[in-house]
């Protein structure tokens, strides 16, 4: 799968992300480098880097970027997901099923009868109270 073949949303799959992060790694010989201590490592570097275009805005403000400030956060946010997806790659993980899995715990953590409206246990405004 090749970038040219990637087109939108709703018709490119996971597997088709996996296996153009895969391709892109493979040609440039990464896989040695790519262990998931790394990757998490970058990962991480990377979701700081997201963070800044955030940093010191309201809620407002971050909710209605710019179209310029938009293009920087989606590659910000692209670098974000290529290294998770190839964490994926590297430990052979599935990444559809294991979501599905954990919204499955979400929901038994957080049902939504109790948290509708809240952040959390510690929400000092809660909705439903």
């Amino acid at each position: 799968m090749s970038e040219s073949n990637i087109s939108t949303d709703p018709s490119t799959t996971v597997a088709d992300l996996r296996k153009m992060v895969l391709n892109f790694v493979q040609e440039r010989d990464w896989q040695q480098f790519h262990c998931p201590k790394n990757l998490s490592m970058a990962m991480a570097i990377e979701t700081s880097e997201l963070m800044e275009h955030f940093q010191w805005i309201d809620a407002e403000e971050s909710r209605n970027p710019t179209a310029e400030k938009l293009v920087d956060i989606g590659e910000e946010l692209a670098d974000v997901l290529c290294y998770a997806m190839a964490i994926a790659n590297e430990l052979n993980i599935d990444i559809a099923s294991t979501m599905a899995a954990k919204m499955v715990r979400n929901r038994e953590k957080y049902p939504a009868n109790e948290y509708r409206g809240r952040y959390g246990k510690d929400d000092p405004n809660p909705a439903n109270e």
